[in-house]
């Protein structure tokens, strides 16, 4: 980066490209974003309300689940609205204050990292279920559920204040046009005229240590779980258990693919129309599948929906 003058004007204001170069199609991609939102909402809010509706749900599992897909509508919300306003606004539509991409990066951070501990905090259960039935009431009471859950949004809640003090320490001076579709660490690093040298290295190790310990609990949970299906004799039990953890693995591959891929690194010099591509899978993409891919794989969220919608292709099910 270059050094910093004291005659250059600060920023106070930075334009979000967005997708650019879809200018021609704006409208089918915002009509695209709009429909994945807005069903992202109306999914997400039905498992919310068919949890809390129904007595059989009433299970440590779902009650993470419940979390999960609370944290998924203010996931896409921090990002979605201000994209499709880009989309077919003009001038100030793509414009965000200096404090309000601060924001909006603290709280996409904070969130990410939260889905990251909840999703260990599932596999834990999915553990303790699988491996050790016999003292799931024990180990996995409604207190510890509840305390796992505290623990899960206090730490995610504390992983962005490090990487936003040192962001906004950092001088912009020109230009302060971010070629992506939210405030994301890479593209303001980008536009820095300070030494980011530091704030990289953080971003790298933060990164990192959320990753790392997350998919280390989920890796030990799994691997004792596999250990313990293995040695189950019948093919029957072996699959009724799998199933249970299928939807888990399926949600967390997806996540952690994307994340490891765009945060474990410490260059800002790459390609920002791939790195778009990959932030739409991560933050767009992946909140509306983790609710179709938990309903349509659990047989007590088909019948809890089907009860609750009265929707009679529920019924065979």
């Amino acid at each position: 980066m270059l050094p910093y003058a004291p005659n250059w004007t600060h920023v106070t204001e930075f334009v979000m490209v967005g997708f650019a170069g879809v200018h021609e199609a704006r409208l089918l991609f915002f009509t695209l974003f709009l429909t994945i939102y807005l069903f992202t909402l109306v999914e997400n809010l039905a498992i919310i309300l068919v949890v809390a509706l129904n007595q059989r749900l009433r299970r440590p599992m779902y009650f993470f689940l419940t979390h999960l897909s609370c944290l998924e509508i203010w996931y896409t919300s921090v990002t979605v609205p201000k994209m499709l306003a880009g989309f077919i606004g003009v001038g100030a539509s793509k414009n965000i204050s200096y404090a309000g991409c601060l924001s909006q990066l603290f709280i996409f951070t904070f969130l990410g990292a939260t889905e990251c501990f909840l999703l260990a905090a599932m596999a834990y259960d999915r553990y303790v279920a699988i491996c050790l039935p016999l003292r799931y009431g024990t180990l996995v009471s409604w207190g510890t559920c509840v305390r796992l859950a505290a623990a899960c949004w206090l730490v995610g809640l504390l992983t962005p204040v490090l990487p936003i003090y040192l962001m906004s320490q950092l001088t912009f001076c020109g230009p302060n046009v971010i070629d992506h579709f939210f405030c994301d660490a890479s593209p303001l690093l980008a536009l820095s005229c300070s030494d980011v040298t530091l704030k990289e290295t953080t971003d790298f190790l933060v990164s990192l240590a959320v990753l790392l310990a997350s998919s280390m609990v989920i890796s030990v949970s799994y691997g004792n779980i596999v250990w313990t299906l293995l040695r189950i004799r019948s093919a029957t039990e072996r699959r009724k258990a799998f199933s249970t953890c299928a939807a888990h693995l399926t949600v967390v591959s997806l996540f952690y693919g994307t994340l490891f891929f765009m945060y474990v690194r410490t260059k800002v010099s790459s390609s920002f129309n791939f790195n778009k591509v990959v932030s739409v899978f991560y933050s767009i993409v992946t909140p509306m599948l983790n609710p179709l891919i938990y309903s349509l794989r659990n047989k007590e969220v088909k019948g809890a929906l089907g009860r609750a919608f009265s929707l009679r292709s529920w019924k065979g099910h």
